[in-house]
């Protein structure tokens, strides 16, 4: 068994552990798009969106059918972190549903489902009706696209009727964080920005995004420059002009790139070329698709996976840029 393997089977062990009392349905899950009421522990899951599927194995259930990833997830559309943990647990692999922007409605419901998971996506009002005409339906709280992991694990473990193992889950993992961040104190010692080259512009990701969040929870201090010059404090990120890259201060600087090919050609832009925190040594770019994947943003399941590159990654930019 890999160390990865090891290490999964360690979470599905504490996703199956008895609790002390088994959790009393029905239960009711609010959301942006209202409330769903579980009318009994759920028996065959849908998952939607993203890493819906790693709470739902990592708490010791199979769904029976689950997103094809297109980011990072290989030609069979599984992230390489939900393959482990199901070869772990023995599990057969769900029916993967065709990738897309829309829920594939009709696939869904072929799969007979008594509960949708998508308590980490985007879905539209529309699309939580259609789906919940199939089966009770739980969407996202707050603005799309942000809940943090640790609210995902409880509110699914809260839909399959394992919200003491979820909490467990999440406590164990949150001792693990700490633990890898306690071994680089540098990372404390500096202020981050992050974004990408999109569109003709700098996307640059806001406070409320989850993959800046996971680092601010872990005591990392972003530069008060992002939020100051955020248009809102609505988004989870925003547009920025090359013109005014520069004004947006940081120590270190974040970017996530799938090809070292692509990120090179970036930074041979005049742009990059000028930025004081890529000049000054305190560059921190995650290169590679599975990398990016594993903390954009992270899961109980992905953060094992990825956690010890990135901090390395990260940790390094901060050196350079102390000296």
């Amino acid at each position: 068994m890999s160390v990865h393997s090891l290490v999964f089977s360690v979470a599905i062990a504490l996703g199956t552990a008895v609790a002390a009392q088994a959790q009393s349905f029905p239960v009711t899950i609010a959301h942006a798009h209202g409330e769903t009421v579980i009318p009994a522990e759920p028996q065959r899951i849908v998952t939607w969106g993203w890493s819906n599927e790693d709470v739902v194995i990592a708490l010791g259930v199979t769904p029976v059918g689950m997103p094809f990833q297109s980011y990072g997830g290989g030609d069979n559309g599984i992230h390489e972190w939900v393959e482990e943990a199901l070869a772990a647990s023995g599990a057969q692999t769900p029916t993967i549903l065709d990738a897309g922007g829309e829920p594939p409605i009709e696939q869904i419901a072929a799969l007979d489902p008594d509960v949708i998971i998508a308590a980490y996506s985007g879905i539209t009002e529309d699309q939580y009706a259609l789906l919940s005409g199939i089966a009770p339906t739980v969407a996202y709280t707050g603005a799309p696209w942000s809940t943090s992991w640790q609210d995902l694990t409880l509110i699914i473990g809260k839909v399959l009727g394992r919200e003491d193992e979820a909490q467990a889950l999440v406590s164990k993992t949150t001792a693990w964080v700490e633990a890898e961040f306690a071994r680089y104190p540098e990372l404390k010692d500096v202020t981050f920005a992050s974004a990408n080259d999109y569109d003709g512009s700098m996307a640059v990701y806001a406070p409320l995004d989850a993959r800046m969040k996971f680092l601010t929870d872990f005591g990392m201090v972003m530069n008060p420059s992002v939020a100051a010059m955020a248009p809102g404090d609505d988004a989870f990120y925003y547009p920025l002009s090359y013109e005014l890259f520069d004004q947006l201060e940081a120590d270190i600087f974040i970017t996530y790139h799938e090809e070292r090919s692509a990120l090179d050609a970036w930074l041979a832009t005049p742009a990059a070329k000028t930025y004081p925190p890529i000049a000054n040594g305190g560059l921190a770019a995650l290169v590679g698709t599975e990398n990016v994947a594993s903390v954009s943003p992270p899961s109980v399941l992905s953060l094992r996976w990825g956690l010890p590159r990135y901090l390395e990654v990260l940790a390094a930019a901060a050196r350079n840029a102390q000296n």
